[in-house]
């Protein structure tokens, strides 16, 4: 699983994240997201164009939300003092990202 990018969105409370996901295979995006992010799952819902799973990091409840039609994907939370734990987050998402991958070069 390689992210192309992850933003925090500080006014929704969210980590906005790109990346090649399949919806009908969103389990093989949301569970290495998850265990990448020492996240727990506690619930795992889906509906016929989005998937929103519940998170558990250490207490903090958070949503991975991911909808098909606008290929949007986002990890929320309804608390404003869980803002830290995003930014957290973010830290642990970080080498996941493509575009921070070392290449290889030889000549």
């Amino acid at each position: 699983m390689l992210l192309r990018s992850v933003q925090l969105d500080k006014a929704s409370l969210s980590i906005l994240i790109s990346a090649e996901i399949d919806f009908e295979q969103f389990e093989a995006f949301a569970e290495p997201l998850a265990l990448a992010m020492d996240c727990d799952i506690r619930d795992r819902s889906w509906g016929a164009d989005r998937h929103q799973w519940q998170l558990n990091f250490e207490g903090s409840q958070l949503w991975l939300n991911y909808e098909f039609y606008g290929d949007i994907c986002w990890i929320s939370t309804e608390v404003e003092a869980d803002l830290e734990v995003l930014e957290y987050l973010i830290t642990l998402l970080q080498p996941l990202i493509t575009a921070n991958a070392v290449k290889d070069t030889h000549e």
